[in-house]
């Protein structure tokens, strides 16, 4: 809506409308500053990688992936910008152009990846796609220039070349893997889009050197600098939407119709308040496909928490270590992680304890808590905070109200069997393959290996149960039987 307002004109703040290029130099230096403000606050520059100086001193650095990632997603933030500045369109009109091809892109970019999308995700792609087809049926109303339909092909490609990098190195529901491809890629956006606008001022792009220049000291470049810090949060708002472990054609939807229903108050907005033309009847008929799309998106996580709200019955999970300070919290810690990730925390209890826990209430060993930090798991809110963790003893009673119990060694499997026979075929080893070593007493690095070693079995346990009758088991109620 801002950036609509000053290339229209419409402000108090200039009676004549600004150019995209005069908008965008200020527009990228807010959402620098706003962008370090986020990094800073969030705490999550720490995910990023280190580099040594030629002292002791490690600096954080982007990767090479990410840096592309960056130039990519640098194309998207300064195309969004200037395909609301074009004459002759409506901001519905663009967002639908924009939404429309990244929904067309999203199930190709999962069938190269060989990512399965589910029949919920197809519904909501075909009525988003039915919705982008029914709005333009106003195309009769807009006059699209060739600069304007090149914008929308550069953004294309940014979504593109975006996509491919975060499904190789990213999107994969490890949390440190995903925080440190999002910040870095965070930081290296918006600094490629100020050195892209730079390369074009001093080769002479009119505008762009206005933009840096006599614009800078106007009291539109303050408001212009505004749309910046609007873009970022719109930058973290989307980027965690699509680093969702989930599909693309999943993501991209639920994505588009967010955007488009702030699209459709943008533009009533600026009809009612400036006289700007308003949405036709076919874009506001599309908005009630995007409905049917978010509906269908929502339909199986929806299902699920209202089944577990009903029963009351959600599937218990109990990690079995020894002495209950470093591996079993760990895994406990680290399937929270996981399952809030994949928007299921709602269906499931984790807890942990300890077959030789000789004294209850200790905390998380030190060196455990620090290889959860390396996995950008330290500051995990609510039950899953390692620092809320105490060790206690396993009791007959913990197996029999369990759903499922899953041991790191054959010899705490044993010794849960020996307690409670009756809980032998729920009680297995989180590892199949083998055991999960003791990493008491020993360096660091041991103790990240058995982190790794334990997120790698959690995340395939966790899909197992996701796979099996759960959902089943909450309509029973019945806590038995769950991943067996």
């Amino acid at each position: 809506m801002l950036v609509k307002a000053l290339a229209s004109g419409v402000t108090p703040l200039s009676g004549k409308p600004v150019s995209g290029f005069e908008l965008l130099p200020a527009a990228v230096l807010g959402q620098l500053v706003a962008m370090s403000v986020f990094v800073a606050l969030s705490g999550w520059w720490r995910h990023m990688r280190r580099r040594g100086t030629g002292g002791r001193r490690r600096i954080p650095v982007v990767g090479r992936e990410t840096l592309a990632a960056g130039f990519f997603a640098s194309l998207i933030i300064g195309t969004t910008t200037m395909n609301y500045t074009f004459s002759g369109v409506s901001i519905l009109f663009m967002l639908l152009l924009m939404r429309g091809g990244v929904l067309v892109v999203s199930p190709l970019v999962d069938k190269a990846r060989k990512r399965r999308v589910t029949t919920s995700s197809w519904v909501g792609l075909c009525l988003s796609l039915i919705a982008v087809s029914v709005a333009l049926g106003d195309v009769n109303s807009y006059h699209l220039t060739l600069a304007a339909v090149l914008s929308v092909l550069i953004y294309l490609v940014g979504y593109m070349g975006r996509f491919e990098i975060m499904s190789r190195v990213a999107k994969s529901g490890v949390l440190a893997t995903d925080r440190r491809f999002f910040v870095e890629e965070h930081v290296a956006a918006p600094v490629w889009l100020a050195l892209l606008l730079a390369a074009g001022a001093l080769a002479g792009q009119a505008q762009l050197r206005a933009g840096f220049t006599t614009f800078l000291g106007t009291p539109v470049a303050l408001a212009a600098a505004g749309i910046g810090v609007a873009y970022e949060v719109l930058f973290v708002f989307a980027s965690l939407i699509y680093l969702d472990r989930r599909e693309y054609t999943w993501g991209v939807p639920a994505w588009a119709f967010a955007s488009l229903m702030s699209g459709l108050a943008a533009s009533f907005s600026l009809a009612w308040m400036a006289g700007l033309q308003a949405p036709g009847n076919a874009q506001l008929l599309a908005l009630v496909f995007g409905v049917g799309a978010a509906a269908a998106l929502s339909y199986p996580s929806a299902v699920t928490w209202w089944r577990v709200r009903a029963t009351g019955a959600v599937c218990r999970v109990l990690f079995v270590c020894g002495g209950n300070t470093s591996r079993s919290p760990m895994a406990e810690v680290i399937a929270w992680a996981q399952a809030a990730e994949a928007g299921v925390a709602y269906a499931f209890r984790f807890s942990s304890a300890g077959v030789a826990t000789t004294r209850p209430g200790d905390p998380m060993a030190p060196d455990a808590r620090s290889a959860l930090a390396e996995l950008g798991l330290d500051r995990v809110p609510g039950p899953g905070n390692p620092r809320l963790h105490r060790s206690r003893p396993v009791t007959p009673e913990l197996c029999r109200d369990s759903s499922v119990i899953y041991c790191m060694t054959r010899a705490h499997r044993h010794g849960v069997i020996a307690m409670a026979p009756e809980a032998e075929g729920r009680t297995l080893c989180l590892d199949p393959r083998c055991d999960i070593p003791n990493p008491e007493g020993q360096s660091p690095e041991v103790y990240s290996r058995c982190a790794r070693h334990i997120q790698r079995s959690v995340r395939v346990r966790l899909g197992e149960l996701l796979r099996s009758d759960l959902l089943a088991a909450h309509r029973r109620a019945a806590a038995p039987g769950c991943g067996r």
